[in-house]
């Protein structure tokens, strides 16, 4: 199977509401490489092929959007701390997910999950807010994630991408979506302002950072790049700080490998 039908059978399997405007408008729409090595920053794949972005928040965990489950298990592996998905060499299993039994597809409710890998990896983990810190309205952020760099390219781009985007508040976004979706307290929009310049379902579960400062998650967006339907993202909310913090407590003593 070729990797642009694999992202059409990805997209239908487990992208309900969000829609992607063609094949080829894999992740990061209009980004540019990064070029500092983000030793956290999570490539989660099937069989090999990049499927969701994700954050390394402790040595045996990682941070991503619910959706981005795979099964069966043993065919899921994440790449860890490359800028590359080629040239990446710290590549491991995992054990299990853990993700809000409140969590719904349709609405993006607590579109949250944590993945437990099968050891703990030499890489420094991205550290998660102590508390909630919402962002205001007009706030520059950067969002990560494998971009392609050309429409006409029908694969992921190799090398990872990183693009500005501005916090739009939520009672815009509301009226942006209209009856669509309801953006919540736990839940938060960023967009640009220009045609193509955005994120798109393969950038799910990568991070969004305000003044370096980890603030949400890629949950997904209407179509790639659309100023009018900026991306909605997971906001480490009160409730999501609590919901992670209690997984990790709950999962310490457990036996690791």
């Amino acid at each position: 199977m070729d990797v642009c039908r694999y992202l059409i059978v990805y997209h239908f399997l487990a992208f309900t509401f969000f829609k992607v405007a063609a094949c080829s408008e894999v992740s990061i729409i209009g980004g540019k490489d990064v070029k500092k090595l983000q030793p956290w920053m999570v490539s989660i794949q099937k069989d090999q092929i990049h499927v969701c972005g994700g954050i390394l928040i402790e040595k045996q965990w990682v941070l991503t959007a619910a959706y981005c489950e795979e099964k069966p298990i043993k065919s899921v592996t994440v790449l860890i701390g490359s800028l590359s998905l080629s040239k990446g060499s710290q590549r491991v299993g995992i054990l299990s997910y853990e993700k809000p039994k409140t969590f719904n597809e349709r609405t993006r409710q607590d579109d949250i999950m944590l993945i437990k890998l099968n050891k703990k990896v030499k890489a420094k983990p991205k550290k998660i807010p102590k508390k909630e810190k919402d962002v205001p309205s007009g706030t520059k952020c950067v969002v990560t994630g494998w971009g392609t760099t050309n429409l006409n390219v029908q694969e992921p781009s190799d090398k990872l991408q990183m693009l500005e985007v501005t916090v739009v508040g939520r009672d815009q976004c509301n009226r942006f979506y209209e009856s669509d979706l309801v953006i919540t307290k736990d839940m938060m929009c960023a967009g640009n302002k220009q045609e193509k310049r955005g994120t798109c379902w393969g950038d799910s579960g990568g991070p969004l950072e305000c003044k370096k400062n980890m603030v949400g998650l890629v949950s997904g967006s209407r179509g790639c790049g659309n100023p009018k339907k900026p991306t909605v993202y997971t906001f480490l909310s009160k409730r999501h700080i609590s919901w992670i913090n209690s997984i990790l407590k709950k999962q310490l003593n457990s036996t690791t490998f």
